[in-house]
């Protein structure tokens, strides 16, 4: 592996990344500085930053699915919206074009990055608690945010109506309320209806009760809770099942890699969820369960259907240390989003280390599963613990990885 790309800019340790979908190369890091930073890989130094969190750290940022001119970050508990185009200077995000020569070459050290002042679109305050993950609904109007007290919270936030309506639910774990990474997707059909505004909805959440939540957000409950920290080895007291993050695929590759969930564990597995699978046999069970009045025979305890309980059957796969994974807790998980999208799952962990899935390999053509070390492709050796990554549509520079520097790095992999 040659030496990685390095992006400078901030002052403190960089904490999350986003990748532009449609501006290949365009790339924005968050850290502890308050400060995001925006960079393309095309150009040699920092095209510009925006100081959004006044000193304090932003925990997480996403770009409005189908506008990246609009984008959202966490800080503390606030988020905040920040149109790219509503800059003081003559500078916006649209400039940067798909030829290389028309990108503004700025600097830390340019007039417009030293004076640059950022007009705050909206600012939501409902969470009680530090954020700790933002998602958007790809398909609506629809921002969710998880904190530390174990809130999810959500709402429809319309910029030109300028109504931003939140519901909230708590998690049902007393023990262990610290539930809060969330992804949003379209891997069910359960519907919202706010004024008249319909979109279909799904939520999963996870946390630090080491659980995985598949929310019917219509009834504001759980349709199915995975455990990950029961039935487990004795010995994960000391590294618990822990939930990092989630991924869950976009809606241009969920028709080929199918309704999945990637979940990054605190005890060094990175778990691949089959979502419709298993809402399936939530349905099934449901539909089976017989009426009032009717014998039944007594529940099985390890019922795979328990909407209650982990699910260990062969619809799931299970990366770990023993197929060459993480010997720590995994912080990060992304799709490949170059060559051919969602062939590869990137995971980085706390054991200083980013490892490539070839997950398309499993099951293989002939339906069985390849073993041992063929699913990973690749394994990059780190000097720091990995915060965060994710992955850019271009063939080379195409990983960005967050460790616990203020460094950036950049490394091409496929």
């Amino acid at each position: 592996m040659t030496e990685p790309r390095r992006l400078r800019g901030h002052t403190a340790a960089a904490i999350c990344c986003i990748a532009s979908r449609i501006r290949p190369g365009l790339v924005a890091t968050a850290a502890e500085d308050g400060r995001v930073c925006w960079y393309d890989l095309r150009c040699k130094d920092m095209l510009f930053s925006m100081d959004v969190g006044n000193g304090d750290a932003v925990s997480a940022l996403c770009f409005k699915p189908g506008n990246e001119d609009i984008i959202y970050v966490s800080v503390g508990n606030e988020v905040k919206c920040f149109d790219l185009h509503m800059e003081c200077l003559d500078f916006s995000i649209s400039s940067i074009s798909s030829t290389y020569i028309d990108v503004p070459i700025l600097t830390q050290s340019h007039p417009i990055c030293q004076t640059a002042s950022w007009k705050q679109l909206e600012s939501y305050s409902y969470n009680k608690d530090e954020i700790n993950q933002i998602a958007c609904h790809p398909k609506s109007s629809f921002l969710a945010a998880g904190d530390d007290a174990g809130d999810v919270k959500g709402g429809f936030n319309h910029l030109v109506h300028c109504f931003f309506i939140f519901f909230s639910f708590q998690v049902l774990v007393a023990s262990a309320p610290r539930h809060f990474v969330l992804m949003l997707s379209l891997l069910t059909l359960k519907t919202a209806k706010v004024n008249v505004h319909i979109v279909l909805i799904a939520v999963i959440t996870g946390g630090l009760d080491s659980k995985l939540v598949m929310w019917d957000f219509s009834k504001g409950r759980p349709n199915k809770i995975m455990d990950f920290g029961s039935g487990g080895d004795s010995g994960q007291c000391c590294n618990p099942a822990f939930v990092h993050a989630l991924v869950v695929p976009d809606l241009d590759i969920v028709d080929k890699v199918g309704k999945v969930c990637v979940v990054a564990r605190g005890d060094g597995v990175v778990n691949i969820i089959n979502i419709e699978s298993e809402l399936a046999a939530l349905k099934s069970k449901m539909s089976t369960k017989p009426k009032l009045g009717s014998k039944s025979n007594p529940k099985s305890r390890s019922s795979p259907a328990d909407p209650h309980s982990a699910d260990q059957n062969d619809r799931n796969l299970r990366l770990d240390y023993s197929m060459g994974g993480h010997v720590a807790a995994v912080s990060s998980v992304a799709f490949s989003m170059f060559g051919e999208k969602g062939k590869f799952i990137i995971s980085g962990g706390n054991d200083k280390s980013v490892k490539v899935w070839n997950w398309s390999k499993y099951p293989d053509d002939s339906g069985q599963t390849s073993g041992g070390n063929e699913l990973l492709s690749s394994s990059i050796s780190l000097s720091r613990k990995v915060n965060w990554l994710c992955t850019t549509p271009a063939d080379s520079e195409n990983l960005v990885v967050c460790d616990t520097s203020k460094v950036v790095k950049v490394y091409s992999v496929g």
